[in-house]
């Protein structure tokens, strides 16, 4: 039997990650999937490490890890360093995707020998709840990643995602983005080595709607971005 370890990376998550916690255990502690949940409090100013702390009193099978704020992709790598699963996933701390579709995810992945799942917003079987700039900039991004890797897949960029360990193991290494492009690195690298990467449906609720994201943040995702075609097609960094 499979085990299932789950990473979440958190930012100032206090409001929120105890819930997500919550939700991860019901849906896992009457499954035949055994599990385990890895937080990564990457260097939260608020309480989020103590309702971590609360939910693992309650759930002895979550860890936490804190790290200084390097990063969501720096805390998902650190993350994935930390599990014993057989399958690793990485899901949000804010419950926009419910842990449950993993199960689909799992599915998908034995049915199809997938090295890979990926939440996909575009898979025609999607329901997406999201507001309407955020859609616009997604659009773009994809069109970008299209015309400069020309990947295989529709959407590099929802936060749940589904691996075998030995992929992801052999993928880490490789990884140096820290913040903003992390999951277009990883899913470079996962086709450059020839892994089988499938897309799956998603339901998301978008919550945060209060969120904008900041013209620096776009700036950055845009040189990170640039800087892993750099790094693929001019420093064949990852061919070494």
């Amino acid at each position: 039997m499979n085990k299932l370890s789950l990473v979440v990376p958190a930012y100032n998550e206090h409001e929120r990650i105890y819930q997500t916690l919550k939700e991860i255990g019901k849906t896992f502690d009457n499954s035949i999937v055994d599990y385990e949940v890895v937080v990564v409090d990457d260097g939260s100013k608020d309480r989020t490490h103590c309702e971590v702390e609360r939910a693992i009193i309650e759930n002895p099978k979550i860890k936490l890890i804190r790290q200084e704020n390097f990063g969501k992709g720096s805390a998902l790598k650190n993350g994935v360093f930390q599990t014993s699963g057989d399958l690793i996933a990485f899901i949000d701390a804010d419950l926009d995707l419910h842990p449950k579709q993993l199960n689909k995810f799992m599915q998908i992945m034995e049915e199809t020998n997938a090295d890979i799942v990926i939440g996909s917003k575009r898979h025609p079987d999607s329901r997406i709840e999201y507001p309407l700039k955020r859609r616009i900039l997604s659009q773009m991004y994809q069109y970008m990643i299209l015309i400069l890797f020309h990947l295989n897949v529709r959407d590099t960029q929802v936060g749940l995602k589904l691996f075998k360990r030995e992929p992801i193991l052999h993928i880490m290494p490789k990884i140096l983005v820290k913040r903003y492009a992390f999951d277009l690195e990883v899913l470079v690298n996962a086709t450059r080595m020839g892994y089988n990467i499938k897309e799956a449906p998603i339901y998301l609720n978008f919550q945060r709607f209060e969120n904008r994201i900041k013209i620096h943040e776009i700036k950055d995702i845009f040189k990170d971005t640039i800087a892993i075609y750099y790094r693929l097609h001019i420093l064949k960094y990852y061919d070494k």
